[in-house]
């Protein structure tokens, strides 16, 4: 029976590959036992026992980027981390352990090169961060989720998705999802988000612009985040919610998506083959205009830089992009040309091989 330690959180772009690697193991190996390493404060600290699985916590360390007395206190920080991470490996007899980034990534991966077991490390973005770098750099086994992720030796996995989003029938659901989320029928669906913590570059444009995109015809469901600008407009046919536990019934519902480029919404976009409004998030290291250029290259999305969107854009571009329904159609067709849908049992396979591995050496040892 294999134990496996699940290290990563922070936002659901970490969080929700964590859960779709666990649930695809957990569906095919029962035996196997899942415990996720996360911190208090991350959104795993919700979303991880929701979905049935033990949530041990380490305290939040991250990577300083300045000069700064958080920076001197740094390594005696990291150092705790990955003494506590060693104890959970030894005490749970941990057999492999699978990160995927946030800030309890790097404390598992040291901590499973010191304890000599196998370590996995799935790189979400198409510009690796900090922890998944180190991996590799320890000797830990990488997958990727785009092509020409810049890690050596990565396996093209692609992102693990919930079940929810890789066996969602949108034509079956949307009924559903209509009701659910108090759409009305019979009028295309805008689907606007800014991803689990909003985006205020979107509420913003997107409210002020409410009364123009609504006279296309159109309705808008509105997910905000919470405290990132952008009043509820209080019109017919546009639904704003703070946050949405239903995604894939929002999926269902839309015809036509704006968002981030987050790796993760981009992955569920082209599996579900929805067309989108692109609008990669500025700050960062530029990694979201990176995760966009597979589904902008193949013409399942339109690529809008941060600044550029306004109310402005959204007269001159988007509202004509409305009525054009054959050109949503071929967006859609296109979009689902790059999704994958087996990023689950791809990065298990590459998991087990690791393990495999593992156990020969050490049989030869």
């Amino acid at each position: 029976m294999t134990t496996a330690l699940l290290a990563g959180g922070g936002t659901a772009g970490h969080v929700n590959p964590l859960l779709g690697l666990a649930d695809h193991w957990r569906a095919v190996e029962p035996t196997a036992t899942m415990l996720v390493l996360g911190t208090a404060e991350g959104l795993e600290a919700r979303l991880v026992p929701d979905r049935g699985y033990e949530l041990l916590t380490i305290p939040r360390v991250p990577f300083p980027r300045r000069v700064s007395r958080s920076a001197l206190q740094f390594p005696g920080r990291f150092r705790d981390a990955v003494r506590l991470t060693r104890a959970i490996i030894r005490d749970r007899q941990v057999d492999v352990v699978v990160g995927f980034g946030g800030y309890a990534s790097a404390p598992a991966y040291v901590a499973a090169w010191r304890e000599g077991i196998p370590f996995v490390a799935h790189e979400a973005n198409a510009r690796p961060g900090i922890a998944n770098r180190l991996a590799v750099m320890l000797g830990g086994r990488a997958a990727i989720t785009f092509a020409g992720t810049p890690l050596r030796r990565a396996r093209l996995t692609g992102m693990p998705l919930r079940p929810e989003i890789t066996t969602l029938d949108r034509l079956a659901r949307r009924d559903e999802a209509y009701r659910t989320l108090g759409l009305e029928h019979g009028r295309p669906v805008l689907l606007v988000t800014g991803g689990s913590t909003g985006a205020q570059r979107l509420n913003l444009t997107m409210t002020e612009s409410a009364a123009r995109v609504l006279g296309t015809g159109w309705q808008v469901l509105h997910i905000t985040g919470t405290g990132r600008g952008g009043e509820d407009p209080h019109l017919p046919g546009y639904v704003t919610l703070d946050y949405c536990d239903s995604m894939h019934l929002a999926f269902a519902a839309a015809d036509l998506v704006v968002c981030r480029a987050g790796s993760a919404t981009v992955s569920e976009l082209a599996v579900l083959g929805l067309p989108s409004v692109l609008v990669p998030y500025a700050a960062g290291n530029g990694e979201q205009r990176l995760n966009a250029r597979e589904l902008v290259a193949a013409g399942g999305a339109v690529l809008v830089a941060d600044a550029d969107f306004t109310a402005e854009w959204v007269a001159g571009s988007l509202v004509p992009l409305l009525s054009r329904r054959a050109e949503i159609a071929r967006m859609a067709a296109a979009a689902a040309t790059v999704g994958r849908r087996d990023a689950d049992a791809a990065l298990l396979t590459l998991v087990r091989e690791a393990l495999a591995a593992s156990s020969g050496s050490r049989s030869r040892a």
